[in-house]
Formats: structure tokens, C-alpha cells, sequence
């Protein structure tokens, strides 16, 4: 463990640090599930509007507290306030948690870091080359893109250009590794069947990627595994600490070569400096606070299988338990979490847990920042019957006179796609109208609608209201229900 860096089995050392019980939900989070759905959370939407999440601007923790008291700092969805429940009352939310021994008391005030800028098209380009990607980069609004290849064969990579600057990249790689000749292979591109590859071939695949984002000497996990496939997950290091939910992950196909990954390219800059509490009194926050609501992309709810589509999929109801889970180890590090809109690397303990005969563990964060410290939650605007507005479509497929358009949106808007069709072209035009008087949540989920031509398409392109062609969507690592 690098230095900055505090753990516990069953000994440690106790901290008497002040401050008051509060706090929300903690996040359960499995190491092997980070990579699932990771690339449907590269654009974040509110109110039916889509905008990119490195683009959202906010107040935060940003610049060196320079010896005076720091800033209130605006966590979402935690609160100073607390919850009401007294000091040993029963925890109606679901699970509690209690200390296999003593906790560490970590140290007495560590950093926010949160990226701030542009992200720079020499970086999209260095990560484009560790990925095998020709060509050079391109700013398409507030997306840097790359990749050639109108079959998906050589590799397609997007930035977000400002915030985390998120990065997905995919290749298509058709059918199972070991497909022989005759009838054609039916497996799932995303799961291919056979023997997955070895962690050393993984890890080799991932090599140089990782060294490209700094991340050579990250924390590797590579025991997830689906069908064929490999996933390499890597946990960097930031500012002498662990973090968790800034993961990258790299997927490796069972020939060994590169056919998926995602992370977050922009580096995060240390923020102010704020006291926070020991693993104790920490653990306390944790078994006072309500229960989640609803899975947000890295760091949702524990589950024993990746989810395809994390964002959709809401946890399950908590329940109490009768026998509490028991934290096993507790290291101090930086867990990612939004702070006034936007995301961000926050002090927290990482507890490992064990539920109540389970044989594996999962971890649990919760932040560490003392709630003295916490600004009060911001209340989210509603929307008040906002104009309809056009969608940007992103791509289509089509069979006989069926015409369906994707495109991405938010989940508080209702969308209609009409086509205009003329000899030669066939405009597609997306019209989304928010629900008005609604709070929304933050979401941006990828929609297919049909509708139906007056003649097949014969060759007429389709373009969008701007007069732009709109591509034609393949299957890839992260769409393989096309093809």
C-alpha cells in the first residue's frame, strides 16, 4: 500500500475526531462489475435535455484551502441534517454494519480533487495510439472522436472534451474466436464462447494502454470474466491514495487483443483540504443513513452478475438484516462522488465487508468529510413545460419499410421520430418534449423508435434535419443486439 494509505484487518488504532452522525446513502460497489455499463454514462441528462456530464459547470472544491477554514463543501445527496435515527436504535433502512475489530483512525484532513479544463487533443491522441487507433482526433461539439473504420473493425474512441473526460472505446469483433466454417456462429459478441484468455495475456493487452494514462503501476483486478473475454479493471492512485469508482476498464477478447474499454482522462487537481473523521465514526454515519434509491453507472448496488444496463435498473428495495454484515478491513482513500453537479474524487473510507455467510466480500464507501463541513443539498430545479425540441439521431437500421432511429435522451421527456421521405433522401427527425413540473434525475439512456416508410429504402440516405447523414449503426462490443 503506498504511503497515505491506512488499512485494518482486525487491529488498528482508534481516532477521537469530533463530529456530528449524518449522512445518505453509501454505494455498494463490487471491484468486478466497474466495466459493465460503464460507456451508457457518458452523456448525463436532466429535465429531458441531453448535455454532456464534462460539460455541466458548478461550484465545488476547487483550490487550496491556504490555512483558513475551506468552503462548505457541496456533497450530493449527503446532509449535515441527519436522518433522525438515535445513537443504537434499530436501522430501518436495510443492512448494518459493525466493525470485526478495532478501526483505524486515519489521518486528521485529507484533499477533494476534482478536474477542472479542457481535456487535450494530445492526450485523446496518445490514448488513440496505445489503442491502435489511426488517424487524428477530431472535436465534434464536446466530444473528441477518433477511429476510422465504418465496420467498427479498427476501433471507434470518444472523449468527453471537459469534466472527467470520460472515454469509451470499442471494436467490433464478430462471432466466437474458434468459429468454424458451416453454419454461421450465433454467440453473443459480448460473450463469446470458449476458454477465456489468461490473466497474463490480459494484463499484456492492457499494458500499454494503461501506460498511456499513467496508470502502469494502477491496482489490477482481472477476475472478471465473460465467456471468452477478459476485463481488466485498474484502480489508480491519486494523490498518495486509493481511489474507487475511478477505474479504468480494458477488454480483452480470448485471441488477446483489445476489443473494449473505458475510463476517465482528464486529471483530477487537488482541491481543498478538509478534517475528516475516523473509520469509526464513519461506520457510524454509514449505518445511519437511508438507502439508496437508484443504480448511477460506477457504484451502484452489489450484485452477484454484471448488469447490461445499469442506468435503467433500479436497486432492490432494502430490507433490515438480522445478523449485520461485518467490515473486515477498513483503508482510507478517495471514492468518487458528485460534488455541487459534478463529479469528483472525495475523502472516504473503504470498508471490505462480509454479509452473514457469504464467502466472498464486497466493498462499501461512505465519505469521510466531517458533516460540520457539508453544505446544505441544493433542491434540484423542475422543469416547467420546457418547448419541445429537436434530438440529434445518432444512427439507424432498416428492414423492409421499418425505419428505426436511435438516439440518446433522458428519461423525463416524451420523443417522436417522424421521417420526411423524397426520392433521393429520407430526413429523421427527433422531437423530444419534457415533462413539465418534473424533478429529474440525471440519466441519459439511448432510445430506438421505429416508424414506418411509405416504400422501402432502396438506397435513399438518411439524413437529419441539419441535412447530415445519419450513419448506420453495427454492432459493436457495446450494441451486440445489432447485426
Amino acid at each position: 500500500m503506498a504511503a497515505g494509505a491506512h488499512v485494518v484487518g482486525l487491529s488498528g488504532v482508534a481516532d477521537a475526531s469530533e463530529g456530528a452522525a449524518a449522512g445518505r446513502p453509501a454505494r455498494r460497489l463490487t471491484p468486478a462489475l466497474v466495466v459493465a455499463s460503464v460507456a451508457a454514462a457518458v452523456l448525463l441528462v436532466g429535465g429531458g435535455g441531453a448535455y454532456l456530464a464534462a460539460g455541466h459547470t458548478g461550484t465545488g472544491a476547487a483550490g487550496a484551502s491556504g490555512g483558513s477554514a475551506p468552503p462548505p463543501l457541496a456533497l450530493d445527496g449527503f446532509s449535515a441534517a441527519g436522518n433522525g435515527i438515535a445513537p443504537g436504535e434499530p436501522n430501518p433502512y436495510g443492512v448494518a454494519y459493525r466493525a470485526g475489530g478495532t478501526l483505524p483512525g486515519g489521518p486528521a484532513s485529507a484533499a477533494v480533487y476534482q478536474p477542472s479544463g479542457e481535456v487535450s487533443k494530445d492526450r485523446v491522441a496518445a490514448l488513440a495510439k496505445a489503442l491502435g487507433i489511426e488517424g487524428t482526433p477530431v472535436a465534434e461539439g464536446q466530444v473528441w472522436k477518433a477511429g476510422t473504420a465504418n465496420d467498427g473493425s479498427g476501433g471507434s474512441l470518444q472523449v468527453n472534451r471537459t469534466g472527467t473526460g470520460i472515454w469509451t472505446y470499442s471494436r467490433y469483433a464478430p462471432g466466437a474466436d474458434d468459429c468454424k466454417s458451416g453454419p454461421v456462429c450465433a454467440q453473443d459478441p459480448i460473450a463469446p464462447a470458449g476458454a477465456p484468455v489468461s490473466v497474463a495475456a490480459a494484463k499484456k493487452a492492457a499494458a500499454p494502454v494503461l501506460k498511456a494514462l499513467g496508470q502502469d503501476d494502477a491496482k489490477l483486478d482481472a477476475s472478471q470474466v465473460m465467456g471468452a473475454q477478459r476485463v481488466v479493471n485498474a484502480a489508480p492512485e491519486v494523490g498518495g491514495l486509493p481511489t474507487y469508482g475511478w477505474s479504468t476498464g480494458l477488454t480483452v477478447s480470448g485471441r488477446g487483443e483489445l476489443v473494449g474499454g473505458n475510463g476517465m482522462l482528464a486529471t483530477p487537481a487537488k482541491g481543498d483540504t478538509y478534517p475528516v473523521l475516523s473509520a469509526e465514526k464513519t461506520l457510524a454515519l454509514l449505518n445511519a443513513a437511508p438507502g439508496i434509491g437508484r443504480r448511477m453507472g460506477i457504484g451502484g448496488c452489489t450484485s452477484s452478475v454484471p448488469q447490461k444496463d445499469r442506468l435503467e435498473q433500479p436497486c432492490a428495495a432494502s430490507t433490515p438484516s438480522a445478523s449485520p454484515a461485518v467490515v473486515e478491513k477498513a483503508v482510507f482513500g478517495l471514492a468518487a462522488h458528485s460534488v455541487a453537479g459534478r463529479q469528483a474524487l472525495v475523502p472516504s473510507w473503504l470498508f471490505q465487508v462480509r454479509g452473514a455467510g457469504a464467502e466472498d466480500t464486497y466493498t462499501v464507501t461512505y465519505p469521510a468529510v466531517d458533516p460540520t463541513y457539508l453544505a446544505p443539498a441544493a433542491t434540484p430545479s423542475a422543469s416547467t413545460g420546457a418547448a419541445p425540441r429537436d434530438v440529434k439521431a445518432d444512427g439507424y437500421t432498416t428492414d423492409g419499410r421499418e425505419l428505426v432511429v436511435a438516439f440518446t435522451g433522458g428519461v423525463c421527456a416524451d420523443y417522436k421520430v417522424t421521417a420526411d421521405e423524397g426520392s433521393e433522401q429520407v430526413v429523421v427527425k427527433v422531437t423530444a418534449t419534457p415533462w413539465p413540473d418534473k424533478v429529474c434525475v440525471m440519466i441519459a439512456k439511448q432510445y430506438h423508435r421505429a416508424v414506418r416508410l411509405d416504400a422501402p429504402l432502396d438506397g435513399r440516405k438518411v439524413v437529419g434535419t441539419d441535412g447530415r447523414a445519419v450513419p448506420k449503426e453495427r454492432p459493436t462490443t457495446l450494441n451486440p443486439q445489432l447485426g
